[in-house]
């Protein structure tokens, strides 16, 4: 830890997919709290994201790097420099529309990729050393899509499905430890995801979407809390419960409807 971050005496978060979205609203609230922060995300607006935090008086450092795969992994973690991470925000996602036959496979790889491959080595890292020292909270944002089949979505809502089943799991695992896991299941957000997933023609891509800065308001209190997990808005709480006893097919017919091209 530098010697400024010592004479301060704050807590580090690491937030990532921080660029934008909801984990750029969950930056904000960790730097509102005094934390300071290592932030990263795929794409150059993390820099503008850095500049924006810093405003609040606190220590961020950026990195642009491919959270898809470990090499990228690894060069966020030697950013940290030895730091120990308080505060872990797996955040970092995508998502892909259209028929799994019909995208092109590169694609689907990046999302399997960065929703899982990244997401998982990263928590890997910084958990085994949340453990060694018997203190640390990690917030994986899932969604509630991983409740539902999810035609024309279908790696992302496995991917989600994955993320949702894996927190409740590696929660247990860490139940004596000192160390907290916390999901995050948001319904549809006000974020650049249907855009970059080229579904701005679906109905859900077009549809009234929950607002972003809440989501993650929702998500740190819930990470603070210790709490296992968190649906976010009284709708998708609604949805998550219903989905539990509806069967698959009718699930799965549901979503066609909302993310079919041409849908909107």
């Amino acid at each position: 830890m530098s010697a400024a971050n010592e004479a301060a005496g704050r807590p580090l978060a690491l937030v990532t997919g921080a660029s934008s979205g909801i984990g750029r609203e969950l930056a904000r609230l960790c730097a509102a709290e005094g934390f300071d922060l290592v932030i990263a995300a795929d794409e150059p607006e993390i820099e503008a994201a850095a500049a924006e935090l810093r405003r609040s008086g606190v220590s961020v450092d950026a990195l642009e790097t491919d959270l898809s795969s470990v090499e990228g992994v690894d060069t966020l973690l030697a950013a940290l420099a030895g730091r120990p991470v308080d505060s872990l925000f797996a955040n970092a996602g995508r998502a892909l529309g259209h028929a799994f036959l019909d995208q092109d496979f590169t694609e689907a790889r990046h999302v399997l990729d960065t929703n899982l491959t990244g997401t998982l080595y990263l928590i890997h890292q910084v958990g085994r050393d949340m453990r060694r020292r018997g203190t640390g909270r990690i917030l994986i944002t899932g969604s509630i899509a991983g409740f539902v089949p999810g035609p024309f979505m279908a790696v992302y809502n496995g991917t989600k499905a994955f993320l949702n089943s894996f927190a409740f799991a590696l929660r247990n695992e860490l139940k004596d430890s000192g160390v907290t896991v916390s999901c995050l299941m948001p319904g549809a957000t006000d974020t650049e995801v249907f855009a970059r997933a080229d579904m701005l023609d679906t109905a859900i891509g077009q549809a009234p979407k929950d607002d972003a800065a809440e989501v993650a308001r929702v998500g740190f209190e819930a990470v603070m809390q210790g709490k296992g997990d968190v649906v976010s808005g009284w709708k998708n709480k609604l949805a998550s419960a219903l989905a539990n006893v509806t069967p698959a097919p009718i699930l799965a017919e549901q979503n066609r409807k909302l993310a079919e091209p041409g849908s909107a």
